[in-house]
């Protein structure tokens, strides 16, 4: 093995839950306008440090909302070809939450609407319960470095790409019941 880290690892190293917006969201927010959209859509804190992951209504950006320490940091990626094949959602759900190895698959390209997890066993005992902190953070900073870490928009005269179909299909995602109204 080249010092990869697993799907697997890199979902048990995650401190941080990542929280998807089901609904597309306005790629002009800014720091403040998405934390309010955490709190309003999401229903969660977001001074949390979790990551709280928004799509664009043509599917082809993403903006990752983070609090770090001292302040929020946002993570912007557009895409030039094509669009982010995300999970489905329910109707009426307005969030879910994805694992880290779901993220890395989106951000990779892998259409994770046609992905299907099949129950596997897990013997749990108070070692795999310990998680480190620092373990953690570099399994996120892998895959915000894996991606070109920080990306600002540029403009563009390119013509729109096709929709995104809107669909999400279960993939293993959990929506919470808070997400739901």
């Amino acid at each position: 093995m080249m010092g990869l880290p697993s799907l697997h690892t890199l979902d048990r190293a995650q401190a941080a839950r990542i929280w998807l917006a089901a609904e597309a969201t306005d790629m002009r927010c800014g720091f403040d306008r998405l934390a309010e959209r955490v709190r309003a859509v999401i229903g969660q804190d977001p001074q949390s440090g979790h990551l709280f992951v928004f799509r664009s209504r043509r599917g082809d950006r993403l903006k990752v909302l983070l609090w770090e320490q001292d302040g929020f940091v946002v993570w912007y990626k557009r895409l030039e070809v094509g669009v982010f094949k995300l999970p489905r959602v329910d109707p009426g759900v307005r969030s879910l939450e994805l694992r880290a190895s779901e993220l890395a698959m989106v951000l990779d390209g892998i259409d994770v609407s046609k992905l299907k997890r099949v129950p596997r066993y897990a013997r749990i005992n108070d070692q795999n319960k310990k998680r480190c902190w620092s373990e953690k953070l570099t399994a996120i900073a892998s895959i915000v470095s894996a991606h070109g870490g920080h990306k600002a928009e540029r403009p563009s005269s390119r013509p729109r790409s096709a929709a995104s179909d809107g669909s999400f299909a279960d993939s293993g995602t959990r929506a919470t019941a808070a997400a739901r109204e």
